[in-house]
C-alpha cells in the first residue's frame, strides 16, 4: 500500500514555508492510477498555498510495481542511504526475482519507469544511449522519452542552448545493444540486485 510523509517545504517562488503530504512509497499494484502521475511528473509537484507556484518535491521514495517485479528507489544520493536501501532489498523475502534500481533524481526515476513501461531493458537502453552519443560526437545527457510507430522508433531528448532537442533512434540500435548485453555475462551480473544503471555503469565496460 502506498505511504505518505509530511514534508516541510519552502516555495521556490515566494520563499514561504508550507507543509505538504508527499509519497514515501508508491505501490502501483494497489494504486494503478499513480503510474501515470509518476510518468508525467505530477506526483512530484506540490503547489505553494500562498502563491500557487509549482514546487518540485525532493524526498526519498520507493516505486514498487509488483506486476513487473520492479522496485526503483529514489534516494538522497548519500552512500549511507544507498547502503541501507541495498541491505533492505537483499534481506527482504520475496524480492529474489525483482529488478531493483537506485536513482538520485526525480528525472531519473521517471525515465526508468518509462523504460520499463515500454517493455525495454534499462541496461540495454544505457548502452544504446552510449552508442548514440558516440554517433553524435557529443557527450550529452540523453533521456529516453518513448517508442513510436509500427517500427518502435526510440525518441530521446537532451538539453542544448536552453532548449530540449529531440533525437530519433532506430529500434534496431537498441536490439543490437541488447544483444551485446546478452553476450556479456559480466554486464548481466552487474544488473542484479539493487543497483544503479546509468552512464557510469556503462563506462565500466566502454569507458
Amino acid at each position: 500500500m502506498s505511504r505518505f510523509d509530511v514534508l516541510s517545504m519552502r516555495c521556490s517562488a515566494c520563499s514561504s514555508d508550507f507543509e505538504a503530504e508527499v509519497y514515501s512509497l508508491v505501490n502501483v499494484g494497489d494504486d494503478p492510477d499513480l503510474k501515470a502521475s509518476v510518468m508525467d511528473g505530477t506526483l512530484f509537484v506540490r503547489r505553494c498555498p500562498h502563491c500557487g507556484a509549482a514546487n518540485l518535491v525532493r524526498h526519498p521514495v520507493l516505486y514498487h510495481d509488483p506486476s513487473e517485479l520492479l522496485m526503483i528507489w529514489l534516494t538522497d544520493g548519500a552512500p549511507a542511504s544507498e547502503r541501507t536501501a541495498r541491505e533492505i532489498f537483499i534481506s527482504t523475502p520475496g524480492l529474489e526475482q525483482y529488478t531493483g534500481r537506485l536513482v538520485d533524481s526525480v528525472g531519473d526515476l521517471v525515465e526508468k519507469v518509462k523504460i520499463f513501461d515500454a517493455g525495454l531493458d534499462d541496461a540495454a537502453m544505457e548502452i544504446c544511449k552510449y552508442v548514440t552519443k558516440q554517433e553524435l560526437g557529443r557527450d550529452v545527457p540523453l533521456k529516453f522519452v518513448r517508442t513510436d510507430g509500427a517500427d518502435n522508433e526510440i525518441t530521446m531528448t537532451y538539453p542544448e542552448g536552453g532548449q530540449m532537442q529531440i533525437i530519433a533512434v532506430g529500434f534496431n540500435v537498441y536490439e543490437d545493444c541488447r544483444a551485446i548485453l546478452g553476450r556479456n555475462p559480466a554486464m548481466q551480473e552487474r544488473t542484479r540486485g539493487l543497483v544503479r544503471i546509468d552512464p557510469a555503469w556503462v563506462a565500466q565496460f566502454f569507458g
